[in-house]
């Protein structure tokens, strides 16, 4: 079995000191999403929500969330990011969230793509729970990842 990365010698968490991994770009992509009543679905759909723009909004909170994951994540490395995007994709009965996450480093952007995804979707509850409190938000995972010593790894 490997040591923690995270551990030092003393069983303390500490962070990775990355300074002597040379940077290489690196990408990932994840994913969850949210299911619904129909009139909700709806409503976001058609832009009647009675928040507003329910979209554009969890679109920009999963962005700022990705930037900030480093303050939310205890033993994250704050990263420069050079992209990040939220899509959405309408499905019978919710919305499906996949979030990339990319950045030039010597650290992998996983936990940013993962963040992304999830402050969007509690974005998406909180826009829309006037019309649906029994929201289910769910299956966030990661789908792919690239770049870095262990390279590619993509979801089975």
């Amino acid at each position: 079995m490997t040591k923690p990365t995270h551990l030092d010698d003393s069983g303390a968490a500490h962070m990775v000191d990355v300074g002597a991994k040379p940077a290489t770009r690196r990408r990932a992509v994840a994913t969850g999403r949210i299911t619904m009543s129909t009139e909700a679905l709806e409503a976001i759909r058609s832009g009647n929500a009675p928040k507003g723009d329910v979209l554009s909004t969890a679109r920009i909170a999963g962005i700022m969330a990705a930037k900030r994951t480093a303050e939310l994540i205890p033993l994250c490395h704050p990263l420069g990011l050079s992209k990040v995007g939220v899509e959405f994709a309408w499905e019978a009965d919710g919305i499906a969230v996949p979030a990339t996450a990319a950045t030039t480093g010597p650290t992998g952007v996983e936990m940013e793509a993962l963040t992304a995804v999830s402050v969007a979707l509690l974005t998406l509850y909180d826009m829309a729970k006037a019309l649906d409190r029994a929201m289910v938000i769910g299956d966030i995972r990661l789908l792919e990842k690239s770049g870095g010593r262990s390279g590619d790894w993509h979801a089975g």
